[in-house]
């Protein structure tokens, strides 16, 4: 049977811990985990992308969550061909960036709670032949890993390139990551749930607030879904849960507590393919 597993895209975005989600004395660096852990059964870990993972990190993950909980990775920003500021490894090579990377997350890898690795391609990556080389390039080096993309281009699920990019992701065992967002802007990808590899989907809704593509991080993730949005995606997931042994829906919604409440009320809509957790049912 799948699973499938709801969660959010941070357990430690500053502005869920000021929200008072987190109860007193479970936040700390051990306290949040643990407490999140016991509510969720995946969280992306999105601070990966401005700073490769340490092994002691991810060693600490590891101890602080039960069995069966499993850690999605966000890839250094490098390895996705976005500019990195002011990084201690800006003058590092290519190569030392992705053994680095490898080496921080192999302690999750090697407890068989690696999720997967998110590959979130910049705008500017567009279908066509550098695309294909640049993602060669990356399933060469990521040989052994699970890997998710996410592309941001909109042209990749567009009609008549649709079928194509799921064969470009099928050959290396991609697999797609299909997005909720602001639709009506030229950056909008569809809400479209592209299944590329039989072992896992992965499904990322990052709000529909109205500053998509301006303003602070703050305005363009600071949104609340309504129960009746969240109502659309369902058929779409258990259709997509129906074709793979895994699937992940995720909240990057992470302004205040908007992306757990969220991930909350999902998994009661999915309920009971996706119970929130075997130790425990939401707080309230």
């Amino acid at each position: 049977m799948t699973r499938v597993l709801v969660g959010t895209c941070s357990w430690t975005d500053p502005a869920l811990v000021r929200s008072g989600w987190y109860p007193p004395g479970r936040r700390d660096a051990e306290g949040r985990l643990r407490y999140y852990a016991e509510r969720f059964p995946v969280v992306e870990v999105d601070g990966t992308f401005y700073a490769p993972p340490s092994e002691r990190n991810s060693r600490l993950w590891v101890e602080r969550t039960p069995a069966g909980f499993v850690f999605d990775v966000k890839a250094y920003a490098p390895l996705t061909g976005h500019p990195v500021k002011q990084s201690a490894l800006a003058d590092v090579p290519l190569a030392e960036v992705w053994a680095r990377f490898a080496a921080g997350i192999e302690p999750l890898r090697e407890a068989g709670r690696l999720g997967g690795v998110l590959f979130q391609f910049p705008p500017w990556l567009r279908p066509g032949a550098r695309a294909e080389r640049f993602l060669e390039e990356t399933a060469e080096r990521t040989a052994g890993w699970p890997v998710q993309v996410e592309f941001r281009h909109p042209s990749w699920w567009e009609e008549g390139q649709y079928d194509l990019t799921c064969a470009l992701l099928g050959k290396y065992d991609f697999a797609a990551v299909a997005v909720d967002m602001r639709q009506g802007l030229p950056a909008s990808l569809p809400p479209v749930t592209p299944v590329t590899a039989p072992r896992l989907s992965v499904v990322r809704f990052h709000g529909r607030s109205s500053s998509w593509g301006r303003g602070s991080k703050e305005d363009r993730f600071r949104y609340d879904y309504t129960r009746a949005e969240l109502a659309e995606w369902v058929p779409r997931l258990h259709a997509a849960a129906e074709r793979v042994d895994e699937l992940h829906v995720l909240f990057n919604n992470c302004c205040g507590a908007a992306a757990v409440h969220a991930a909350e009320h999902m998994a009661d809509l999915l309920s009971p393919l996706s119970p929130l957790s075997p130790r425990s049912a939401p707080s309230s």
